[in-house]
C-alpha cells in the first residue's frame, strides 16, 4: 500500500488549485468516517462534467477556507468507497485507478484525495442507480445538479453513435437539397480535383459517394443523410428536421460584448441556408480587411497566410462538430480585437487533449468529409494546433477553448488579436501601479496585463499562456491578492481575479449573456441602448481594452452604482459562497423589492453568474409569481429585468 503523502496545513488549497473540488467531512454517525451518501452524485456530477477532486476527512468554511479534520478510521472509509464504486446498482460505472485514491496527511490528519477525471463520451452518462434518467448529475457553480431527460438522451446518442450526421432521413429526397448549392459545390471539388473520377457521376450517385446520401443494405432504406441535408439542404427542410438550427455571423465594429453589428449573415430568407453558403458567405468576410503582412514566395505575393488558413480551420471546425440538434446557435463573430466561434453541443474530449492534437473525434464525421474533398479542413486530429501555432506565429494572446454545459451544451473558440504584453496596456499598468508592476515576476505581469486585456484571469488561462509550473502560477497569483492588486471570485477550479471594485461580466468573450438564449445584438438603426458606464479614467492610456464600456453595466437602475443600500443588502451573498435555496430566493427578493434589476445587475452585486441566477432562480421565480419582468411581452428581451411582485 502506498505510504501516505505529507503536506503543510497552508498547502491543501495548493493541492487542487484549478480543479473542481467538493470537500465532505464523511464523519459518520460514530465519529470515526462514514462515506457520505451523497458523494456518489458528487463523482457522476464529475465525471460527466470536467472532472475534480473529492476531499474527505475536510471541512470547507463559508470563506472557502479548507481544514483537514481527518478520518479516525480511514481504511475502513477506504474500503468502503471502492466497494461503492464496484457495485453497479450503486453506480453505472468506476472510472477511477489505483492512482485516483490518495491518502494525505496534513499535520496528522488523515485524508482522503479522490480525484474523479472526466468521463469518455463511452462512459457518459456516469450516473447513480440503475436509472441514466434519474441518476446523472452534472456539475455547476452552485454544486450537483441532476441532469435533465434531454441532456441525458443526448449523452446516450454521444455514447453510441460514433457519426451524429450518418443517419438517413425517411421522407426527404434529393428533391429537399439545393441544386444550385449542390453546383457550386461540385465546382469547388472540380477544382480541387480536376481529373477525379467522380466529376463524370451524375448528381445522385456524387452525392451517395461523398456520404450526402446513402443505401442501407440490410433494410434496403436509402435516402439523403443529415449531413447532405445540412450541407446541401433547403432551409424549411432543414428546419423539418432540426427545428433549433441557426447560423448566425455578425461584423461588429467595436471592442464591446454586445457591440451593434455592421455586417450580418444569418437565415433571413435571402439565400439557403445550408452550411456550404454559410461558409461560402462567411469566410470571405472574416478575412475581409485582415490585417495581417502577406507573403513573398520567390517574386511571388501569397495573401494566403497562415492567419487566413487558421480562420479557416476554425470556421469549419465550428460547423463540423456542431450538435444541431441543439438549442443555441452557431455563431460567429468578427470583432476588431477577436474572432469568436460557438457551436450547440460539448466538445467529445476533455479541451487540452483537442488543444494537444493528433486525436481525432469529430461528431460529424460525413460533414469533415465533404468540406475536406473540396480543400477544407485539416487531417483528423491537427486543426487546432495548427491555429494555435498560427496565434503564436503573430505574437498574439493564446486562443481560448471552452467546454459548457450551462443554459445548454456549446463550445465556445475565442481568437484574440491582441499581442501578449501589448506596449500601451502595460504603459497604462506601470502609469496606475508603479513600482508594483514594475518588480512583479513576468507570471504576474502576464496575469495583471490579462487582467486588462480580458477582465479577468484564471489559473487555466494563466497555464495556456505561460509555460511556468502550475504551483509558481498558484503563488503568484496569491501574492497578487495578498498585495491587494486583484481580487477574487468563485472558488477552486471556478476562481477567477481581477481589479479591486472590477468584477467581470458573465460572458466578455462574444455576448453569449443574449445570444445563448437565441438572442443577438440590435442592428445599427434598433438599439435603444443607453451611454455605457464611465471607464476608469486612470485606465485610459489610449488602449481600447482599457475603456470598460461592456453594455453589462447599463443599469436600468440609475441609481445602481451609489446605492448603498443595495451593497447592503448584496452583503450576505458576498460573504457567503454557498447558501440554501431558500436563502438566495429571500436575498433576491429582498434586492428586487421595489426596482427592477437586469441580470447582470444581481450577478455583479451577488458574485453568482448569470447563467447560475437564470437558470436555477430567476425563471422558476417569475413562473411561481415572485417576481415580475419589465418587460413581459419580450421574455427574452436583451435588458429584460426583474422585480418583486
Amino acid at each position: 500500500m502506498p505510504s501516505d503523502i505529507k503536506i503543510a496545513a497552508s498547502e491543501l488549497e495548493q493541492q487542487v488549485e484549478g480543479c473542481d473540488l467538493e470537500a465532505k467531512l464523511a464523519a459518520g454517525r460514530d465519529g470515526r468516517g462514514e462515506v457520505p451518501k451523497n458523494v456518489y452524485e458528487t463523482y457522476s456530477a464529475m465525471a460527466n462534467t470536467d472532472g475534480g477532486v473529492i476531499l474527505l476527512g475536510v471541512r470547507e468554511h463559508e470563506s472557502g477556507r479548507l481544514e483537514a479534520v481527518g478520518i479516525p478510521d480511514l481504511p475502513r472509509v477506504q474500503k468502503a468507497l471502492w466497494d461503492g464504486l464496484n457495485n453497479r446498482q450503486q453506480v453505472s460505472e468506476n472510472i477511477l485507478s489505483s492512482e485516483s485514491v490518495k491518502v494525505l496527511d496534513v499535520e496528522g490528519n488523515r485524508i482522503l484525495q479522490v480525484r474523479v477525471p472526466r468521463a469518455s463520451r463511452h462512459q457518459k452518462p456516469v450516473h447513480v442507480g440503475s436509472n441514466p434518467l434519474e441518476g446523472s448529475y452534472r456539475r455547476n457553480h452552485e454544486g450537483d445538479y441532476r441532469c435533465s431527460a434531454e441532456d441525458v438522451r443526448r449523452m446516450l446518442a454521444e455514447r453510441v453513435e460514433d457519426e451524429r450526421d450518418g443517419r438517413i432521413l425517411v421522407g426527404y429526397s434529393l428533391a429537399d437539397l439545393d441544386a444550385q448549392t449542390i453546383a457550386k459545390y461540385r465546382q469547388n471539388f472540380r477544382a480541387a480535383k480536376p481529373d477525379h473520377p467522380w466529376n463524370s457521376e451524375p448528381d445522385a450517385e456524387f452525392l451517395r459517394l461523398i456520404g450526402g446520401y446513402r443505401r442501407n443494405r440490410e433494410s434496403g432504406e436509402e435516402g439523403v443523410t443529415e449531413a447532405g441535408l445540412l450541407m446541401f439542404g433547403k432551409l424549411a427542410e432543414i428546419h423539418e428536421h432540426f427545428p433549433h438550427f441557426m447560423l448566425d455571423f455578425q461584423e461588429r465594429a467595436e471592442a464591446k460584448t454586445q457591440a451593434r453589428w455592421i455586417d450580418r449573415v444569418t437565415l433571413d430568407g435571402t439565400w439557403s441556408g445550408n452550411l456550404f453558403d454559410f461558409y461560402q458567405l462567411a469566410m470571405p468576410r472574416l478575412v475581409r480587411d485582415l490585417k495581417v503582412p502577406f507573403e513573398l514566395r520567390g517574386d511571388t505575393r501569397v495573401d494566403d497566410t497562415p492567419v487566413h488558413e487558421a480562420l479557416r480551420e476554425a470556421l469549419v471546425n465550428t460547423l463540423i462538430h456542431a450538435d444541431y440538434s441543439g438549442r443555441i446557435s452557431v455563431l460567429v463573430v468578427k470583432r476588431p480585437d477577436l474572432f469568436g466561434f460557438r457551436n450547440p453541443g460539448a466538445m467529445r474530449m476533455a479541451v487540452d487533449v483537442a488543444v494537444q492534437g493528433g486525436v481525432s473525434d469529430c461528431r460529424n464525421r460525413r460533414l469533415q468529409t465533404m468540406f475536406r474533398h473540396v480543400g477544407l479542413g485539416e487531417q483528423a486530429g491537427s486543426g487546432l494546433s495548427k491555429v494555435y501555432a498560427s496565434w503564436r506565429l503573430q505574437h498574439w494572446r493564446a486562443p481560448e477553448l471552452a467546454d459548457r454545459t450551462t443554459p445548454y451544451e456549446q463550445t465556445v473558440f475565442t481568437l484574440r488579436t491582441v499581442s501578449l504584453l501589448p506596449e500601451t496596456t502595460v504603459s497604462g499598468l506601470q502609469a496606475l501601479l508603479g513600482e508594483q508592476f514594475r518588480t512583479a515576476s513576468e507570471i504576474q505581469k502576464l496575469a495583471m496585463v490579462t487582467v486588462a486585456l480580458e477582465r479577468k484571469v484564471t489559473h487555466a488561462r494563466l497555464r495556456s499562456m505561460s509555460e511556468a509550473h502550475p504551483r509558481d502560477i498558484t503563488v503568484a497569483l496569491a501574492a497578487l491578492v495578498q498585495r491587494g492588486i486583484l481580487e477574487t471570485g468563485g472558488a477552486h477550479k471556478r476562481t477567477y481575479y481581477y481589479f479591486p471594485g472590477q468584477p467581470p461580466p458573465d460572458d466578455p468573450a462574444l455576448g453569449f449573456e443574449a445570444a445563448g438564449r437565441g438572442e443577438t445584438p440590435p442592428p445599427p438603426a434598433a438599439s435603444g441602448m443607453g451611454a455605457p458606464a464611465a471607464a476608469d479614467p486612470s485606465f485610459q492610456h489610449g488602449d481600447p481594452s482599457f475603456q470598460h464600456s461592456d453594455p453589462s453595466f447599463q443599469h436600468s437602475d440609475p441609481s445602481f452604482q451609489h446605492s448603498e443600500e443595495l451593497m447592503r443588502l448584496a452583503a450576505p451573498f458576498r460573504a457567503k459562497r454557498r447558501m440554501s435555496g431558500a436563502e438566495m430566493e429571500a436575498g433576491l427578493l429582498q434586492l428586487c423589492d421595489g426596482r427592477f434589476l437586469t441580470v447582470a445587475e444581481l450577478a455583479r452585486l451577488t458574485g453568482r453568474s448569470a447563467d447560475t441566477l437564470r437558470n436555477h432562480h430567476l425563471t422558476r421565480m417569475v413562473s411561481e409569481g415572485k417576481l415580475r419582468l419589465q418587460h413581459p411581452d419580450q421574455p427574452t428581451h436583451p435588458v429584460q429585468a426583474y422585480t418583486k411582485a
